[in-house]
């Protein structure tokens, strides 16, 4: 790694006491993380500051992000007449969105700078929130308003990318993977702690059965007003404690660069197998569970697997070792850990699909189907959070190459120590900023391919749609981790790997 002691402000007249300078609204105008003094001299707290406050936000986005994960599963017990493919399309149809929302998101970072966006993306998930409240607590709601307001709940979905690139701008190349690892994570919690609270707050019991359901039913507004505060407690958050870097000022043009690059796209690739994997079994598996686990006759308990005791795991899982991958791709090399997880997730979804073809599809209120599928369900579950974990290790490890594939050119083609080398480093930063945002867009479609893969209407019954879905997935990761090597890893591929 190039330390810089001396790297010019490309934005504005030094000031003279680093190691942050403000103008009006919070920003900072000198920041140097890869020079160490800067570093030790208060720029690490200013940082790990900076992306507290993020995780909160970030986390808050994922939870709204997903809320139609959990709830489209207690939505026919609350009276509301949806066939499984509306569910699944009501599951899938946030990460759309939110996924392509995920370019202009990052492009707002450098534009409006990336306190003042964290407060604005903030603020506008009060739509989805109240909006769903207020949807859910009508019996006459129709099933395109409920469709209108899941896609705004994307607008939770958009918030990783520019939480992301914002982060990437605070951080040293040494300790980016950490960073981006540990704010990654604590966004990606959301999903789980969705999964998991919901079905409490709402009343339809949870926690492994240890909370009961609500005497009086399900009530599932009160998630939507919950997290509305919660909307309104980020945005005062950011106003508070965040700050604007002046040096992550960019045009959306020279931003849009990194379209052109290869490395952008396969790195795209590489992200919808990972977090796309993540995002979309996320999105489905509390309907997964449900529908090929769970008979709902005979009233009032039904047979089998209750979802809402474990759909939360698997989101829990994948988040939890997002920042271990990370740590691994500092110390080892993103490449070889994203390979290592590719490699996972091929294992384990082969035994998921094992699992699966070894179930009786049960249409019907047949008890004895019920208790015989109920006996493949640990081994199911086992091997599902074991694709999480590694979907969370190659999250973790993809997030890190992204911007030592851009470092590494910037190094390469200038001389260490000189004013071209600073410029062409905090160049390099902007720009992988940027191919963070196009990336994660490109990747969070695989949160919208895999509920619509798993509700698949052309096929007549919903367990085999399942099983195709997951021949599907592992060949996938197959030419996934063949790209990792032939790209990033082989001898002939020295000047690219990272």
């Amino acid at each position: 790694m190039a330390t810089t002691h001396s790297q010019p402000d490309l934005t504005a007249a030094p000031q003279p006491t680093p190691p942050s300078p403000r103008r009006t609204g919070r920003w900072i105008d000198d920041w140097r993380p890869e020079d160490t003094g800067f570093w030790e001299d208060g720029g690490r707290q200013v940082a790990r500051r900076n992306l507290v406050w993020s995780i909160f936000a970030e986390h808050l986005g994922f939870s709204v992000w997903l809320i139609w994960s959990v709830s489209s599963a207690f939505l026919v017990a609350q009276g509301f007449a949806f066939t499984p493919q509306q569910l699944f399309f009501l599951v899938a149809l946030p990460n759309l969105v939110g996924s392509l929302l995920r370019l202009p998101y990052t492009f707002a970072v450098p534009v409006f700078g990336g306190r003042n966006w964290t407060m604005i993306s903030a603020a506008m998930l009060l739509v989805p929130t109240v909006g769903f409240a207020i949807a859910v607590g009508n019996p006459d709601t129709p099933y395109w308003a409920f469709c209108l307001i899941a896609a705004t709940a994307g607008f939770g979905g958009g918030n990783f990318a520019s939480s992301m690139a914002n982060i990437n701008f605070f951080y040293p190349a040494a300790k980016k993977g950490a960073a981006l690892g540990l704010n990654a994570a604590g966004g990606n919690l959301g999903v789980s702690l969705i999964q998991f609270f919901l079905p409490v707050v709402v009343g339809g019991a949870g926690v492994f059965g240890l909370v009961k359901a609500s005497e009086g039913g399900i009530h599932l507004e009160r998630a939507g007003w919950l997290y509305a505060a919660l909307a309104i407690a980020a945005t005062v958050a950011a106003y508070l404690w965040m700050d604007n870097l002046g040096t992550a000022r960019s045009k959306p043009r020279e931003q849009l660069r990194v379209v052109s690059e290869k490395h952008t796209w396969v790195m795209a690739m590489l992200y919808i197998g990972t977090f796309g994997s993540f995002i979309g079994y996320s999105a489905a598996m509390p309907l997964l569970i449900k529908l090929t686990f769970w008979v709902p006759e005979p009233a009032p308990l039904g047979t089998g697997i209750y979802f809402a005791y474990f759909a939360f795991l698997g989101a829990l899982v994948g988040s939890l070792t997002r920042p271990l991958g990370g740590w691994l791709a500092d110390r080892h090399g993103g490449a070889r850990v994203t390979l290592g997880a590719f490699a996972g997730m091929i294992v384990f979804t082969l035994g998921v699909l094992v699992t699966l073809l070894q179930l009786t599809p049960n249409p019907t209120a047949d008890p004895g189907i019920a208790a015989d599928n109920q006996r493949w369900f640990p081994i199911f579950l086992g091997f599902f959070l074991l694709v999480f974990a590694s979907t969370g290790i190659g999250n973790g490890s993809t997030y890190k190459m992204i911007p030592a594939i851009w470092r590494s050119r910037a190094v390469a083609t200038t001389t260490e120590g000189t004013p071209e080398q600073s410029r062409a480093l905090l160049t390099s930063t902007q720009q992988a900023s940027a191919a963070l945002g196009v990336i994660g867009a490109v990747g969070a479609l695989g949160g919208f391919l895999i509920p619509l893969a798993f509700s698949a209407p052309w096929v007549e019954s919903p367990l085999s749609a399942t099983t195709g879905a997951f021949v599907v997935f592992a060949g996938y990761y197959v030419v996934c981790a063949v790209v990792v090597w032939a790209v990033y890893l082989r001898r002939s591929a020295t000047a690219d790997r990272v």
